[in-house]
């Protein structure tokens, strides 16, 4: 069963999953990405980092799931290594989490 938390985060309320996923993915925000990017070691998002976020957002958006890795490789035009440098808890607690989509473990649920 899933659970939820209550968490304030970029001055507005919003439930995470237990590991650190929007509950709903419309609660996200750049400001809320930005400062879960700075609880996960990340000391501010850079370009790229963004380039990366804004895929993911927008793929889910045109698509309702998130990218395969080779989608996400080719629209980002980055591989996996670079994309696993750039987040260092990885796509799928870094890039995905901080892009606010769902958490992938949910989605079969």
């Amino acid at each position: 069963m899933r659970t939820r938390e209550l968490r304030t985060v970029a001055g507005r309320e919003a439930w995470f999953d237990s590991e650190g996923f929007f509950w709903e993915p419309d609660d996200w925000s750049e400001a809320a990405a930005q400062e879960l990017a700075r609880d996960s070691g990340i000391p501010a998002l850079d370009e790229v980092q963004w380039r990366v976020i804004r895929f993911l957002r927008d793929y889910y958006g045109r698509n309702g799931r998130a990218p395969m890795n080779r989608e996400l490789k080719a629209g980002t035009d980055l591989s996996l290594l670079e994309l696993e440098r750039l987040f260092p808890d990885g796509i799928r607690m870094g890039a995905r989490r901080l892009a606010g989509l769902p958490n992938p473990k949910t989605c079969i649920e």
